[in-house]
């Protein structure tokens, strides 16, 4: 039997170590291409100024996925991993219809 000492000491660092290999594993995920299905369908632009705001009515200036819930990278990455497109790779200043603004 194993005490709860020596369980601690096993699972912390192969926590820690998946957490790093999580992270090395978003970048190098490809970037998204805006004719991606997925991306089509959520009609996501690398550039938020670029969106058709008649099309996509849910679109307000300075909305952006460097500053949604969903983006996966750090404060200032260019680009960063989007669960809702299969964890590729957009970019901070895209924008799709799925966004949902940082708490």
């Amino acid at each position: 039997m194993t005490s709860r000492r020596q369980f601690m000491m096993t699972i912390v660092p192969a926590a820690a170590a998946l957490s790093v290999m999580g992270q090395a594993h978003a970048a190098d995920a490809p970037k998204v291409d805006e004719k991606d299905p997925a991306a089509t369908g959520l009609g996501y632009k690398h550039d938020a100024t670029k969106v058709d705001a008649k099309k996509y009515p849910t679109y307000k200036a300075g909305s952006a996925c460097g500053n949604c819930q969903f983006f996966q990278g750090k404060a200032g990455d260019a680009w960063g991993a989007c669960p809702l497109l299969g964890g590729k790779q957009v970019n901070a200043k895209g924008w799709c219809s799925a966004y949902a603004k940082k708490a």
